[in-house]
C-alpha cells in the first residue's frame, strides 16, 4: 500500500484501495478524514492518472480538517451571521477583522480557540494560543495593543476521586493555562486586559481556551492575506520548523479521547522569539516592501501557502529544502504539515526580497526565500530538486462543505420552580463566593495588564486596595483621547438550556458592558465552542447559536468581523455546554470620559435603568438553590438599541458617577460588586428584583436622579431610583449584610481553590 520512491517519500496506492483500506490509510496516516472524502480523494487521483504520495494526502488532511475548511459550519454561518457590514467595516475576510478607528488608523480583531492542546499541555497549549491570535493581527500588519482570555473549566470542587481516568483536575488545568498565558504575554510585551473565567462541570474533560488580541494599523498600510501577483516570492520568517504541533489541525477535529499520546500535536511557544518578530514584520510593513503576509498556524505551510496565492487567483512553487529545520531527519511531508510556533509567511516583489532579508537579519530573526508565486492555479512542492507534490490548488483549499442533521433538544414545557430562600443572607453570602462570581484577582494579577502604558481602564477598578471587577477594559492606542473598550461574554448555563436565547442574552450582555464604560458598541468577533457536529444534538445547538447572533447583530446594526469555529469539544464523558464566546469592541470618543463600576460617594442616588422580568433560567440563584428553571432571559435587539442609545446620551447630560450591568447573580450581585470599594447602600427591591437575570439593565449612582428617571420616562423606557448609597451594610430591604462580610466571601470565595 506504501511505495517509497524517493527518500523519505512514499507513494500511497489508494487507486487499488477497497473502502476498508481508504478507512485504514486515514487512520494509520491520521489524516481523520471519512470515507466519503477519501473517495473523493481516490476519484481526483483517479482522473490524473496516479497514486497519491503520503505529502499529498497529509495536506488534503490539514486542508480538508474541521479546523482549517469550516465544513460543518460554513453552510450555516453563510446562512444567518455573515454578510452584514456596517460602512467602517474595512475587511472581514482574512484572519482579522480590520474596521476603522479614526481618519488614519484602523483596530484589527480577532478572537480563537486553543482547547485540545490545552486539554493536553494546558502551559504549553494555552501559550501556543497567545502566539498564533498574536499573529492574525500581526499579519494584517497591526500593532498588537491587548489581549483577551476567556477560559472555561470543570468545577473547583471536584473531587479528585471523581476524575474520569487520563483526566486532569480543573486547578492543574487553571493554573497551567494561567501560567503560559502569563508567562508569552508578559515576555512579549502586550497587555492582558479583558477575559472572564467559567466553571462548569460540562467542562471537566474538555477545558476550554479562548484568547483574542486587538490591533492598531495605518489604514495605508493594512496587508492583505493574499499575494500580490505573479512573481512574488515567498518569504518565511521567524521560529524553526520541527515536528512539534504535527497533526495539530486534524487532532483538534476530532472528539477528545487522549490527553497523553497526542502531545505531539502540541506546538511549542517561543515569545522571545516572537517579540523581534513582531518588530521585524512591522518594519517591514512601514516601509511599504510586502504584497501580503500570513501566519502559519493551523496546517502549517500546506494551508498558508495555498491560501494566500488562491486568494488571489495563482498558483504557488515551493522548494521545501529551503525551510529552516529544528531537526535535519524530518521528512518531507513533516515539514510541509508542521506547526511550528513563531513562523510568518511574506510575499514580496523580487526587487524587494534582500532589503526584507536584511530586516530580518537586523532583528536577528531566521528568514529564507522558500518558493515563488505561479499564474497557473497549481502547487508544485520540490524537495532536492524532486518534484513531490502536484495538486490543483483550488481542491486542496476549498475543501468540502456539509449541512448536516439537526435534533432540537430542548424542553418544550416551561418550568419554573424558582421561589423565595428561608434565608435571604445566607443564599445571597453564597452566591458572592461561587467562583463564576468571586474576584478574579488572583488571575488578573499575574497579567501585566499596564504594559505598553495604554490601559485605561484596567480589569480591577476602583480605590487602591478596594478594587472590583469593571464591566470593560479601554485602551488608548494612539496619541489621540480616542480609546477602545473590550469585554467578553457568555453564560454557558443560560445557553445549555436554550442556546437561543442563551446566545441573545450574551450579545446583550457585550453591548451592556460596552455602554456601561461609556463607549459606542461598534463591532464583535465570536469563538463558537460548540461538540461534535455529527451528533445532531450538538449541530442544532450550534445553528440556534448562529441563528440568534446574525439576528441580535444585523437588528441591533453591530457586525460581525472575524470569528472562529470550534467543534468537537467533547469526550466520551459529554459534550461541552454550547460556549458561543463573544468578544465586544466599544468606541470611547474621551478616554477621560470613560466611567467605571465603583461606588464613588456617600448620599448619592441609584437608579436601575430597563425592566425587570420574572426570568431565572440559567441563573446563578437558581444554580446555588438547585431550584429548576427553564425561563432563559430574553431580549429585544431593538429595544437593546434604543436603551444603549439612552445611556450613550445621559452620559453626556447628566454627571454619571458609576455605571455597571446586572449579570450572573442579578441586581444584588451587581450592587455588592459596586459595594466592593468601601461604600455600603440602601435599596428596596422584590425577590424577583433582587436576583433575577433580565437583560437590558444597568445600575447608575447618578446626581440629579429625578431628571435622569425622567429623560428616559419621556422616551417611553423604564427608569426608577431604587436607593441611596451610604455606610457600612449592603441593605437590600429584605436582608442585610455588613460589606465587610461580603467582600470577604467575594475576595476567597475563587482564590481559596488555588494555591
Amino acid at each position: 500500500m506504501y511505495r517509497e520512491i524517493y527518500p523519505g517519500v512514499y507513494e500511497v496506492d489508494i487507486l487499488n484501495a477497497s473502502d476498508e483500506d481508504l478507512v485504514k490509510i486515514s487512520e494509520e496516516m491520521g489524516l481523520n478524514l471519512s470515507l466519503d472524502e477519501m473517495k473523493v480523494i481516490k476519484e481526483y487521483f483517479k482522473k490524473k492518472g496516479r497514486n497519491p504520495r503520503d505529502i499529498e494526502l497529509q495536506a488534503l488532511g490539514q486542508a480538508w480538517s474541521e479546523h482549517c475548511c469550516y465544513k460543518s459550519s460554513k453552510y450555516w454561518l453563510k446562512k444567518y451571521l455573515l454578510g452584514f457590514k456596517t460602512d467602517y467595516v474595512i475587511s472581514t475576510e482574512y484572519d482579522a477583522g480590520v474596521v476603522e478607528f479614526d481618519e488614519e488608523q484602523a483596530y484589527v480583531v480577532a478572537l480563537e480557540s486553543h482547547n485540545h492542546p490545552s486539554a493536553v499541555e494546558p502551559y504549553g497549549g494555552a501559550a501556543t494560543g497567545i502566539g498564533g491570535i498574536l499573529r492574525d493581527v500581526l499579519c494584517m500588519g497591526a500593532q498588537p495593543v491587548a489581549l483577551v482570555d476567556p477560559l472555561f473549566f470543570g468545577e473547583l470542587s471536584t473531587p479528585y476521586e471523581k476524575l474520569p481516568p487520563g483526566i486532569k483536575h480543573p486547578v492543574y488545568l487553571l493554573e497551567g493555562v494561567v501560567a503560559g498565558i502569563r508567562d508569552y504575554g508578559n515576555r512579549v510585551g502586550i497587555p492582558t486586559v479583558a477575559g472572564m473565567v467559567f466553571f462548569d462541570e460540562s467542562y471537566l474533560t474538555n477545558c476550554l481556551v479562548n484568547v483574542g488580541c486587538v490591533g492598531i494599523a495605518k489604514k495605508d498600510r493594512i496587508i492583505p492575506s493574499k499575494a500580490g501577483g505573479e512573481g512574488d516570492i515567498f518569504i518565511l520568517a521567524g521560529g524553526a520548523t520541527g515536528r512539534d504541533g504535527i497533526h495539530g489541525v486534524t487532532f483538534a477535529s476530532a472528539e477528545l479521547t487522549d490527553t497523553e499520546s497526542t502531545r505531539s500535536a502540541v506546538q511549542l511557544g517561543n515569545p522571545i522569539m516572537k517579540e523581534p518578530l513582531i518588530h521585524a514584520c512591522l518594519e517591514i510593513v512601514e516601509k511599504g516592501l510586502l504584497t501580503g503576509m500570513k501566519d502559519l498556524g493551523g496546517g502549517g505551510l500546506s494551508c498558508a501557502v495555498g491560501e494566500m496565492a488562491l486568494a488571489a487567483g495563482y498558483g504557488a512553487e515551493v522548494w521545501l529544502d529551503k525551510v529552516h529545520l529544528k531537526e535535519k531527519d524530518m521528512k518531507p511531508w513533516e515539514i510541509w504539515i508542521s506547526e511550528s510556533q513563531e513562523r510568518m509567511l511574506l510575499t514580496v516583489k523580487p526587487k524587494h526580497v534582500d532589503e526584507v532579508l536584511y530586516i530580518f537579519r537586523k532583528w536577528d530573526v531566521p528568514a529564507s526565500v522558500i518558493g515563488v508565486v505561479k499564474g497557473e492555479k497549481v502547487l508544485r512542492v520540490y524537495y532536492k530538486d524532486w518534484l513531490i507534490y502536484e495538486m490543483d490548488i483550488e481542491f486542496v483549499t476549498k475543501g468540502p462543505e456539509y449541512c448536516r442533521a439537526t435534533a432540537e433538544k430542548r424542553e418544550k414545557v416551561e418550568v419554573d420552580e424558582v421561589k423565595e430562600p428561608e434565608d435571604f443572607a445566607k443564599v445571597f453570602l453564597k452566591m458572592m463566593s461561587h467562583p463564576n462570581v468571586a474576584s478574579k484577582e488572583w488571575v488578573i494579577r499575574q497579567y501585566d495588564h499596564e504594559v505598553r502604558g495604554n490601559t485605561v481602564l484596567k480589569p480591577l477598578q476602583g480605590r487602591i486596595g478596594f478594587e472590583t471587577h469593571g464591566d470593560a477594559a479601554v485602551v488608548k492606542p494612539t496619541e489621540s483621547w480616542r480609546g477602545l473598550a473590550i469585554t467578553a461574554d457568555v453564560n454557558p448555563w443560560m445557553t445549555r438550556i436554550d442556546p437561543f436565547w442563551g446566545t441573545a442574552s450574551a450579545f446583550d450582555e457585550m453591548v451592556r458592558n460596552l455602554v456601561a464604560v461609556n463607549s459606542r458598541p461598534h463591532s464583535f468577533v465570536d469563538c463558537l465552542n460548540f461538540g461534535n457536529p455529527e451528533k445532531p444534538e450538538r449541530m442544532w445547538e450550534f445553528v440556534e447559536s448562529v441563528k440568534a447572533l446574525g439576528w441580535m447583530s444585523k437588528e441591533f446594526g453591530l457586525p460581525c468581523v472575524s470569528g472562529n469555529v470550534s467543534f468537537y469539544n467533547e469526550t466520551p464523558y459529554g459534550g461541552v455546554a454550547p460556549t458561543p464566546t463573544l468578544m465586544g469592541i466599544g468606541i470611547v470618543e474621551d478616554v477621560r470620559k470613560a466611567v467605571t463600576s465603583n461606588f464613588k460617594k456617600e448620599g448619592s442616588e441609584i437608579v436601575l435603568v430597563g425592566e425587570t422580568k420574572r426570568e431565572f433560567g440559567g441563573s446563578l440563584y437558581s444554580k446555588v438553590t438547585g431550584m429548576k428553571c427553564n425561563v432563559v432571559p430574553k431580549t429585544d435587539p431593538k429595544v437593546l438599541k434604543n436603551y444603549a442609545e439612552a445611556m450613550l446620551e445621559a452620559f453626556k447630560k447628566f454627571k454619571v458617577l458609576s455605571c455597571h450591568d446586572p449579570a450572573e447573580g442579578g441586581v444584588a450581585v451587581a450592587l455588592a460588586e459596586m459595594a466592593i470599594c468601601g461604600i455600603g447602600f440602601e435599596v428596596d427591591l422584590s425577590f424577583t428584583e433582587l436576583f433575577s437575570e433580565s437583560n437590558t439593565r444597568w445600575i447608575v449612582e447618578v446626581k440629579n436622579a429625578e431628571n435622569f428617571v425622567n429623560f428616559f420616562e419621556e422616551k417611553g423606557l423604564r427608569a426608577r431610583v431604587i436607593g441611596y448609597t451610604g455606610g457600612d451594610k449592603l441593605n437590600y430591604g429584605r436582608f442585610s449584610v455588613e460589606l465587610s462580610e461580603v467582600e470577604k466571601a467575594w475576595r476567597s470565595g475563587f482564590s481559596k481553590f488555588l494555591r
